[in-house]
């Protein structure tokens, strides 16, 4: 059994973070810009010239919402804390206490981890995504050595 899967060997406090999808995601961004970017240097001055600021003003505005869309995702992440377990989903926080988290999921073919919590609902955790493969798996369980390690064997 791996040292990581075993309760009180991770230590605190860890950060998670997606991999695979910041990567895809900021090459996206850049590889849009590089583009938009080129195709505004090889326009004639006439057709520059014919664009209007509403126009300008609109690609701005896309390229923004773009930004804004992959910053989310790249802010993703899991801290495991020794209170307990904050997550950053997007704009999104959220603060568990490890009393609050039951469980880790992430069945074959799930896109990220899903926490079980004491109340009966589910919160997604973006920052452990499927697609990062061995990773994710060292991820998912290191976290739920903590979630193990916070909950004594009578309270399971």
């Amino acid at each position: 059994m791996p040292a990581a899967s075993e309760p009180g060997t991770v230590p605190l406090p860890r950060t998670w973070r997606p991999l695979g999808p910041r990567i895809a995601g900021i090459v996206a961004f850049g590889a849009l810009v590089v583009v938009v970017l080129f195709l505004w240097i090889g326009f004639d001055d006439e057709t520059r010239r014919s664009v209007t600021p509403f126009q300008r003003g609109t690609v701005l505005a896309l390229g923004l919402l773009g930004f804004v869309t992959i910053y989310a995702l790249v802010r993703s992440r899991a801290v495991a804390q020794t209170d307990g377990l904050v997550v950053v989903n997007g704009y999104r926080r959220h603060q568990y206490a490890w009393a609050e988290v039951v469980a880790v999921r992430m069945p074959p073919g799930a896109p990220w981890v899903t926490l079980d919590l004491a109340d009966g609902t589910t919160a997604p955790v973006l920052a452990i995504q499927g697609s990062d493969g061995q990773r994710a798996r060292i991820a998912v369980r290191e976290l739920r050595a903590l979630v193990d390690g916070a909950h004594p064997p009578r309270d399971r």
